[in-house]
């Protein structure tokens, strides 16, 4: 469904809505550093969790990185509301979620960001 919807939006038919239903019911690979963290990757000063719709998604996103052979690639199977709810929510930074990013149809949820006051 997740898929479907991410066509939708690249169609220039998605919905907003639906886009966040099909994210948070969806069944996404989180990959674990060697230290059994979440992998995050920084980008423009805002923290981005990595996720996937299948494991071909996540070995295209991993061989773009350069795999190494001899490294074992450990990941957690996650509900898409689950990450949201406890990864995203206990972040000490902003952090979003990028779904398939090295894919022909990646998507970004990004982060809510704190008001800026405005100086004057």
């Amino acid at each position: 469904m997740l898929r479907s919807e991410i066509a939708a939006f690249y169609s220039g038919f998605g919905q907003p809505s639906a886009l966040r239903t099909a994210f948070t019911d969806a069944v996404l690979i989180v990959p674990l550093t060697p230290d059994d963290r979440v992998y995050v990757h920084q980008l423009g000063g805002i923290d981005w969790l990595c996720a996937f719709t299948s494991v071909e998604q996540f070995a295209l996103y991993m061989t773009a990185r350069g795999v190494e052979p001899e490294r074992e690639y450990r990941y957690h199977t996650l509900l898409g509301q689950r990450i949201l709810d406890s990864l995203i929510t206990q972040r000490p930074r902003p952090t979003g979620v990028a779904v398939d990013i090295a894919g022909a149809a990646p998507m970004a949820f990004p982060p809510e960001l704190p008001e800026q006051s405005e100086v004057g």
